[in-house]
């Protein structure tokens, strides 16, 4: 099939492309930004989706890159999801981003994905959004009427839909640095590598001088519209001893009162939930395992 017709535009600028949003919205037409277009390119080319205008930002140098901004990380929303792989910076302040870039569809896909468009995209199958949420990432916004950030954990606020308003484009991510004795471990499983997953977790933790858990993040994805954050499980986790952690009561724990668990046939909720807490325990015990040694 061939997309339904739209127009297209490709600024140059971050001030140019605000401006067409805003124009957009006013004229009540739907305007889609567009960088890598992994996900919609072939959600227009199904007709899964309709728009008036694409809006091109390959040509807006301001959204890319990453580097260390105030204490911790930025990444630029049209950063790919290969150079988030490759950046010393994010694997020196965030590198549980880095080690769920290879688990992203495959090496064309990273090459042309970024970050942005994972995040705007929503997919609670998707790596990125679960692991801006375990990592208390915020996200950055922009339009003509100013600029905001949002909590990861508030940003998506369903299926493939999230806080952005019409005339708001997603400008990057900031990330807290984690600071002491970190760990960090993602774990997902899908029926063949470059799959949605059918679950997966994202882990970040920090020990104090004792090795008690100081600090913890827990994003699960593919068990909900979402991502999910294991709250009630991280909060359970905190002054614990590390090495006196049961990893298995922590899965069961982060999935077992879950509600909302798709079932398709790609397995049932009852499987997601138990595949679920297996790869929290697993990938728990691989960043309680980091943060001793590290």
């Amino acid at each position: 099939m061939k997309p339904a017709p739209f127009e297209y535009s490709a600024p140059e600028s971050l001030d140019e492309t605000l401006a067409l949003l805003a124009d957009c919205a006013e004229r009540d037409e739907e305007a889609k930004p567009i960088a890598g277009g992994q996900s919609l390119t072939p959600m227009l080319a199904l007709r899964l989706a309709y728009v008036d205008r694409l809006v091109d930002l390959r040509r807006v140098a301001e959204l890319r890159g990453a580097e260390r901004r105030d204490g911790g990380l930025w990444i630029g929303a049209t950063t790919t999801q290969a150079a988030v792989q490759r950046s010393p910076d994010v694997t020196a302040v965030a590198p549980l981003f880095a080690r769920a870039t290879p688990l992203i569809g495959h090496f064309q896909i990273r090459n042309r994905g970024t970050i942005g468009g994972s995040l705007a995209h929503a997919d609670g199958s998707a790596e990125y959004p679960a692991v801006a949420v375990a990592l208390d990432a915020r996200i950055e916004v922009a339009s003509r009427r100013g600029t905001r950030t949002i909590p990861a954990t508030e940003f998506f606020t369903g299926f493939l839909s999230t806080e952005l308003a019409p005339d708001e484009l997603l400008t990057g991510v900031s990330v807290p640095a984690w600071s002491g004795r970190c760990g960090y471990a993602v774990e997902e499983f899908a029926r063949r590598h470059g799959d949605f997953a059918i679950a997966g977790v994202a882990v970040a933790v920090a020990l104090d001088e004792d090795a008690r858990i100081r600090r913890c993040g827990i994003g699960l994805f593919g068990v909900g519209a979402t991502p999910v954050r294991a709250v009630d499980a991280e909060t359970a986790l905190i002054g614990a001893a590390a090495d006196e952690v049961s990893t298995t009561d922590v899965g069961h724990a982060a999935l077992s009162g879950l509600a909302g668990v798709p079932s398709d046939l790609h397995g049932s909720a009852d499987y997601r939930k138990r595949v679920g807490a297996a790869l929290v325990a697993r990938a728990l015990g691989n960043a309680l395992r980091e943060a001793r040694h590290g």
